[in-house]
């Protein structure tokens, strides 16, 4: 997690409080945004909603630690410090990440620390959205001494003719044409979304709507699915939806 944890330290106690100071800044993954002797003053660094991890006193005059937490927002994780372990039933009633009881050594502060980064780090990677794949690939062809830039998604069919194979699109009636093998071109494909269905023909799966009597039907074209294509074919339509 490269963001330090913004943290807020609450105590009435200004020993207890420069303690707690040092070890937020000796902590690499916190940052401390405030420190506050009250309940009244934190209400006032709680009110941004920037605070990601609050170290509260339980016991101080006025406004205590259990109170302020009821108002410190969904996104601040409480950790409560106190010097009286009969609180300890109540700060975890509060949905507490932890109860450290006075006096605190560093180590067990950085326990409590890093049950608090554990916690932002899951929760950061299941709303954080994943990167998603490229939704276009494109095929750069040779056709009529120009190259031509082939949306693959935009590709029905391709046909092998002798030296040459013909790239059918969905978007013109004439089919694009380049010197090239079949299986030349079936190697540059996305994988997963074209297949040979016969020794002369590659078709995009996605755009398959019709099969009648072993063949593939585009429009008035018919292209023939031979014997041994056939079951890998019709397994790799399975589960796929039909194109609009």
């Amino acid at each position: 997690m490269s963001t330090p944890l913004s943290t807020l330290i609450v105590d009435d106690e200004p020993l207890a409080l420069d303690l707690m100071e040092r070890y937020v800044l000796r902590t690499p993954f916190l940052r401390l945004e405030a420190k506050c002797s009250g309940g009244a003053e934190a209400l006032e660094a709680l009110a941004g909603g920037g605070i990601d991890v609050a170290f509260l006193d339980i016991q101080m005059p006025g406004m205590n630690g259990l109170e302020l937490s009821r108002l410190a927002g969904d996104r601040t994780r409480v950790i409560f410090t106190t010097a009286f372990q009969q609180y300890a039933l109540e700060g975890f009633r509060a949905d507490a990440i932890d109860y450290l009881l006075k006096p605190i050594d560093y180590n067990e502060f950085l326990r409590a620390a890093h049950k608090a980064l554990k916690w932002f780090s899951l929760t950061r990677e299941k709303t954080e959205p994943t990167p998603s794949a490229p939704t276009h690939t494109y095929l750069l062809v040779r056709s009529d001494y120009r190259q031509v830039r082939i949306d693959t998604s935009d590709i029905l069919y391709i046909e092998a003719l002798k030296d040459y194979v013909k790239i059918f699109l969905a978007s013109s009636p004439q089919p694009v044409i380049t010197q090239s093998s079949l299986k030349s071109l079936e190697d540059r494909l996305p994988a997963g979304q074209f297949m040979r269905i016969h020794r002369s023909h590659i078709v995009r799966l996605d755009a398959v709507k019709i099969i009648e009597r072993s063949r593939v039907v585009f429009g008035k074209t018919y292209i023939p699915i031979s014997d041994t294509c056939r079951d890998d074919f019709l397994r790799a339509l399975e589960g796929r939806p039909i194109p609009q």
